[in-house]
C-alpha cells in the first residue's frame, strides 16, 4: 500500500493544473466547434445554423488563397530552416575558427520579439525608399526609377517566408547541433577508417542519425506554419487585396467584421489541419523508423 501511495504521489502534485489547463483547452475546443456551426456575431445570442459556415468558407475565394499561402509557407519554411540549420550546425560541430561567435548570431534573432523584426523588415522592404532597394540602386542593380514590391502581391509571401527563417532558423541550428554533439564519435571513426571523406560522413552518419530531432522540427513547424500571424499582419496585412492572406489574418478580420461563428469555422479548419498533418507526418516517421 505504502508503495503505491508512494507512485501515485508525484500525480497528485500535477493533477490540478493538469485538470485545469486540459479543461480550459478542451473547454475552449469545444465551444469553437460549436460556434462554428451557429450564425453569431460575438455579443448576441446563437443561432444554430448547421455546416452553413463551412459551405461558405469552402466556396470563398478568400480561403483558398489563405490556405495555399500557408502550405507554400509551411513547406519553404520547414525545408528552408531544416537544410541551412544543419548546414551552420556541422560547421559549427567541426569546431571552426569563430564558430561561436556564428552560433551566437544565428540565435541572436530567436530572442528578438516577432513585432520588432517585423517593424524592421517592414521598412527594409519598402518599395520606394525603403532600404533593400536603396542599396541595389547604390550599387547599380536597380534603376533609379525601378522598384522592387518585396511586400507585393507576387513576391510578399516569399518575403514573410524569409523573415521567418531569418528569425527561427537560428532555432533549428541549435537543436541541430544538440543532436549531433549526442551521436557517438565512433560511429565517425569508423566511417573515417572506411575511407569516408567529409560528404560522406555527412550523408552516411549525421543526416540518418538526425532523423528524429528532423521529424520533430518538422512537427514544430507545421504547428508554428499555422498559427503564423504578428509577421504577416505587421508586413502586408493580408494584403495587396488578399494576396498575402494566411488563415490567421483571414481568421482575424472576419471576427473584426463581427463574424464571430463564421471565424470559428476557419479556426476549426485550422486545427483539423494541424491534427492531420501532425498526425501525418508522426505516422510516416514512425513507419520509417520500423523499417530501417
Amino acid at each position: 500500500m505504502e508503495q503505491l501511495a508512494r507512485g501515485v504521489k508525484p500525480y497528485l502534485y500535477i493533477a490540478p493544473i493538469v485538470l485545469i489547463s486540459g479543461f480550459l483547452i478542451y473547454y475552449f475546443i469545444g465551444f469553437t466547434v460549436f460556434a462554428s456551426l451557429t450564425d453569431w456575431n460575438g455579443l448576441k445570442r446563437m443561432n444554430f445554423i448547421g455546416l452553413d459556415n463551412y459551405v461558405q468558407l469552402f466556396n470563398d475565394r478568400t480561403f483558398w488563397i489563405a490556405l495555399r499561402n500557408n502550405l507554400v509557407f509551411m513547406v519553404a519554411t520547414i525545408a528552408i530552416q531544416a537544410i541551412l540549420g544543419l548546414f551552420v550546425a556541422v560547421l559549427c560541430a567541426d569546431r571552426l575558427p569563430g564558430s561561436n561567435l556564428f552560433k551566437a548570431i544565428f540565435f541572436l534573432p530567436i530572442s528578438m520579439a516577432p513585432a520588432i523584426i517585423a517593424t524592421v523588415f517592414k521598412y527594409m522592404l519598402e518599395a520606394n525608399y525603403g532600404t533593400l532597394n536603396e542599396s541595389l540602386r547604390s550599387l547599380g542593380l536597380l534603376g533609379p526609377d525601378e522598384v522592387i514590391t518585396w511586400l507585393g502581391a507576387d513576391l510578399g509571401v516569399w518575403s514573410i517566408i524569409a523573415i521567418n527563417v531569418f528569425q527561427w532558423m537560428g532555432f533549428s541550428m541549435m537543436i541541430y547541433f544538440a543532436g549531433i554533439m549526442a551521436i557517438p564519435k565512433d560511429l565517425y571513426e569508423a566511417a573515417q577508417l572506411d575511407g569516408a571523406g567529409w560528404w560522406r560522413r555527412l550523408f552516411s552518419v549525421t543526416i540518418p542519425s538526425l532523423r528524429g530531432v528532423t521529424a520533430t522540427l518538422i512537427v514544430l513547424g507545421i504547428v508554428g506554419s499555422l498559427k503564423t500571424f504578428d509577421v504577416v499582419w505587421l508586413t502586408t496585412g493580408g494584403g495587396p487585396g488578399v494576396s498575402t492572406q494566411f488563415l490567421t489574418t483571414f481568421l482575424y478580420q472576419e471576427r473584426a467584421n463581427r463574424e464571430a461563428g463564421y471565424a470559428s469555422a476557419i479556426g476549426t479548419v485550422l486545427l483539423i489541419l494541424a491534427f492531420v498533418l501532425t498526425l501525418a507526418q508522426t505516422l510516416w516517421t514512425n513507419r520509417k523508423s520500423k523499417r530501417s
